[in-house]
């Protein structure tokens, strides 16, 4: 008698590449949710940014950082972070220095209640970060981060893939990422900007205001 060999029919066969499709589009459906949240995240950066300029304008009559009554604004706690007051925020945007006025920007914002974060200027997470975990940084007209940027301030954001730094050009800008108000540079290269993006590379994003 002659033993029957098992095996899967195409109907069987058929249904499991069937659920081997829906659980891989499944997944890039989530992973392309998951970008499209990271990009809305980085824009949110720069929309934020020029609130708490605004804001601590309206309030006190002086530019963040700038401020050079920033006791009288903010009391004690800004004691020894006052700028020069002359209506421009000076130092680079990546600036380390405690002292430069781009760097106590931050303070003064959240002391005076516009933006969250640590008032000691020594905290280890001070300087804010992006979605991707790159810093971000302001600077005025001093300064200009990426060469041909117009603004009268600029906000930086680095650390950003090319995938991303495309989308948020084509998101807030002209598509173009070496033209407009928002260029791109690649991260710790060079202060120009470039249109030939490398999806998987990090960029540090510019947009002037």
């Amino acid at each position: 008698m002659k033993s029957r060999q098992a095996g899967f029919t195409l109907v069987e066969i058929a249904i499991v590449l069937v659920i081997i499709g829906l659980l891989i589009g499944g997944v890039l459906k989530g992973q392309e949710l998951i970008n499209s949240a990271k990009v809305k995240n980085l824009a949110n950066d720069f929309r934020t940014i020029p609130i708490y300029i605004y804001g601590y304008q309206d309030r006190f009559r002086a530019l963040p950082g700038d401020d050079a009554n920033v006791v009288a604004h903010l009391g004690n706690a800004a004691k020894d972070t006052a700028g020069d007051g002359n209506g421009v925020i000076d130092g680079k945007w990546n600036s380390d220095g405690p002292s430069g006025e781009s760097y106590l920007f931050w303070l003064h914002v959240r002391l005076a209640g516009f933006a969250p974060g640590p008032t000691a200027a020594d905290s280890d997470n001070y300087i804010p970060k992006n979605a991707e975990g790159g810093r971000i940084g302001i600077t005025g007209a001093n300064d200009v981060p990426i060469n041909g940027l117009r603004g009268t301030y600029f906000i930086c954001s680095a650390g950003i893939s090319g995938r991303f730094a495309k989308q948020l050009d084509l998101m807030m800008d002209d598509g173009n990422t070496a033209t407009g108000w928002m260029m791109t540079s690649r991260d710790n290269v060079s202060a120009v900007a470039t249109g030939q993006i490398v999806d998987g590379a990090p960029y540090t994003v510019c947009m002037g205001i």
